[in-house]
């Protein structure tokens, strides 16, 4: 009985340490702590790969792909995304790209 009651004890406390501690950020999209890649904007806002409308970084819905996270203005967007992220992809890359 003894052993069920450390079993439970550590199972509650990876459960509030996951849904409260760092581990919360991890289930949000939020795992880099603020230090956003390529799509973040100066203003810690991101670029919608889909629409091109700009989107703070706690407002919207967030994807992770392949180790970016992307960030999207609508769930239309998200999805249109999601369907076909290698099309917002390069679109987005060609956009940025500039020639010298």
């Amino acid at each position: 009985m003894e052993g069920l009651g450390v079993l439970l004890f550590y199972a509650l406390l990876f459960y509030l340490m996951m849904r409260f501690g760092c581990g919360a950020h991890m289930v949000h999209g939020h795992g880099n702590h603020g230090e956003h890649k390529d799509d973040a904007t100066d203003g810690g806002s991101f670029v919608d790969p889909v629409c091109g409308h700009e989107v703070e970084s706690d407002k919207g819905y967030g994807l992770m792909h392949d180790g970016t996270l992307y960030r999207f203005c609508s769930r239309q967007c998200l999805e249109q995304f999601d369907d076909q992220p290698s099309l917002f992809i390069h679109k987005q890359h060609k956009e940025g790209q500039h020639e010298h």
